[in-house]
Formats: C-alpha cells, sequence, structure tokens
C-alpha cells in the first residue's frame, strides 16, 4: 500500500493527529521545563554531596547542577533538546551528554554532534557561601 492510498483510507483527522504529535515533539520549547527555573542548594546539605568535588553532578527539579571547579558551577535542563529524553549528564571535559542517544553539548548549550545540533537550555548560577541559586 503506498503512502497516500493510506492515508486516504486513514482519513484527514488521523493524519492531522499523526502530524501534530510529530511536529510538536520536535520543536525546541517542547523540550525545556515550562516556567521559569529558580531554585537555591545548600551545598553542606548531605543531598548536595556530589557537588563536593569538581566533575560531580546532581539532577534537581529537571535540571542538572555541575561542579565545573573551584567555586564554580554550570546547570543546564536534563531534558535533552534531540528526543526529549531525560539524560543529560555531565561529563569531566566541561560538556553535557545525554545518554540515551550520544548528543553532546559544550558547557554554553552549543551543539557538538548531529544529535545535539539544536542545542541545550542553560540556566545561571550563583554561589553566595554555601548557597548555590540556579536561575533562567
Amino acid at each position: 500500500m503506498e503512502r497516500a492510498e493510506f492515508l486516504n483510507k486513514m482519513g484527514l483527522g488521523a493524519m492531522f493527529a499523526l502530524t501534530a504529535t510529530c511536529l510538536g515533539s520536535c520543536s525546541k520549547n517542547a523540550n525545556t521545563p515550562s516556567g521559569p527555573v529558580d531554585f537555591t542548594l545548600n551545598l553542606n546539605d548531605a543531598s548536595s554531596a556530589a557537588l563536593s568535588s569538581t566533575g560531580g553532578y546532581l539532577i534537581q527539579n529537571g535540571v542538572v547542577i555541575a561542579k565545573t571547579g573551584t567555586n564554580t558551577y554550570a546547570a543546564a535542563t536534563v531534558i535533552c533538546s534531540h528526543e526529549g529524553e531525560k539524560q543529560i549528564t555531565y561529563r569531566t571535559n566541561n560538556q553535557w551528554y545525554c545518554t540515551a542517544h550520544g548528543a553532546s553539548f559544550d558547557i554554553n548549550g552549543n551543539g557538538l554532534n548531529g544529535n545535539g545540533s539544536r542545542g541545550l537550555t542553560i540556566y545561571k548560577t550563583s554561589l553566595t557561601g554555601t548557597s548555590l541559586r540556579v536561575y533562567s
């Protein structure tokens, strides 16, 4: 059966539903958390222990937070722009990486390969004493 014949048999409504689903899942906006990001981590809390060493990272509120150096931190959405998988991690070479399909991004969210070509949403960080604020 040819595609045109299949679509004629399925009807216009089914074609619209399939098209809308595909197009909706391919947009970058569909792959970013809704609403602003603004929360604070206490770096002395046991739940923040992963951030005690350079290269360590943790995931909170849909955001991956990484310690990139002495008193320096970076944050990105956990949702990959490639296919919307929630599998972004941090690599110690200052790269974000999606374990689902191998998308790679630099620390600023720029894509480093074909699967990362849409970029990654990056958030700001601000350190005051032992409080790390992550925000849009």
